[in-house]
């Protein structure tokens, strides 16, 4: 994992090794392999590139192995130089990647599921005239729930690493602000993300903690502060916005779509998407009631699955 000047939660800042060998230096570094082809670069122009510039050889596992890259030369500040500028150039992909998975709370409770296909079947009775408003908009029942946090794990040895944090996290803090109890939550009225209600493309439901107390928050906002200290989770907001997605307009082409695709520079996602005109849902189910949950666990979820409840896949949870 890459540890910038400012993240040393798990590794010293010096984070690499370099090591003395029989015929020069070396350096080890961890890589998850769907990474390597950056290395790589097209027809092998950027690992030659670095291997000329920096006088050192790089060797990378074959494509799909896990395994480590390792960088030799006769000199240590080569080694040096190489390792730091492969370390960018990962950085600089890694944020590129759409993310992989994604810290969860299931809001799909059977009563909830069931106000929902109700809130759907109204809208659509009432507001169906409405610009953009079709069944297509609405979330997969099975699949409501409460996005904490996106994360990009391109390996096992990263999921790993996810799930140990979130045991650490259980132990460190989640469980004495529970208390050792389910959060009774209760998801009720409507909002929206951008600034026009004509043109809405995210429509989410509220939640709030039954008992007035603002302990959901604190656990979201302390976990998504673990997991980006960690390295696990680039830093989107200033606090976790905890919503329950039930109507997207990325739905309307992919219903797998999940929260923010993250736009790729120079893919045109959001000129795809057709807003829709939510005045007359908000008015109407400003107060919609959707019924209350008791939130026991944090799911690590795997995007675009699905498991036997039909919820997403998990990779672990606390």
């Amino acid at each position: 994992f890459l540890v910038g000047p400012g993240d040393c939660s798990d590794e010293p800042c010096d984070a690499f090794v370099v090591e003395e060998t029989e015929k020069g230096f070396q350096c080890r570094v961890e890589v998850p392999s769907p990474l390597y082809k950056y290395i790589i670069g097209k027809k092998g122009e950027n690992k030659k590139r670095l291997e000329t510039e920096t006088r050192t050889s790089i060797s990378i596992p074959k494509p799909g192995v896990e395994g480590e890259i390792v960088i030799t030369g006769q000199h240590r500040s080569g080694v040096i130089s190489a390792r730091t500028r492969v370390d960018v150039l990962l950085d600089s992909f890694r944020k590129k990647q759409p993310f992989t998975h994604f810290l969860s709370f299931a809001l799909n409770h059977p009563t909830i599921q069931e106000k929902f296909l109700q809130f759907k079947e109204e809208v659509l009775e009432k507001c169906s005239k409405d610009h953009g408003v079709s069944s297509s908009l609405f979330q997969n029942p099975a699949k409501l729930h409460l996005t904490l946090g996106t994360l990009v794990l391109l390996n096992e040895q990263e999921i790993q690493k996810a799930c140990d944090l979130l045991q650490r996290c259980k132990e460190d803090f989640v469980d004495q602000i529970a208390g050792g109890k389910p959060l009774t939550v209760e998801v009720a009225g409507v909002e929206y993300m951008n600034d026009d209600p004509t043109m809405i493309d995210v429509l989410y439901a509220k939640v709030h903690m039954k008992d007035g107390s603002d302990r959901l928050q604190v656990i979201a906002d302390q976990l998504v502060e673990r997991f980006i200290a960690s390295g696990l989770m680039l830093k989107e907001w200033d606090r976790v916005k905890l919503h329950a997605t039930v109507m997207n307009t990325l739905f309307r082409k992919d219903p797998s779509a999940e929260e923010r695709s993250n736009p790729m520079p120079g893919k045109s996602s959001f000129k795809e998407r057709e807003s829709f005109d939510g005045r007359n849902i908000l008015k109407l189910f400003e107060n919609f009631y959707f019924g209350e949950v008791r939130l026991d666990s944090v799911h690590l979820s795997q995007r675009f699955s699905s498991d036997a409840s039909g919820y997403y896949a998990t990779s672990g949870q606390l």
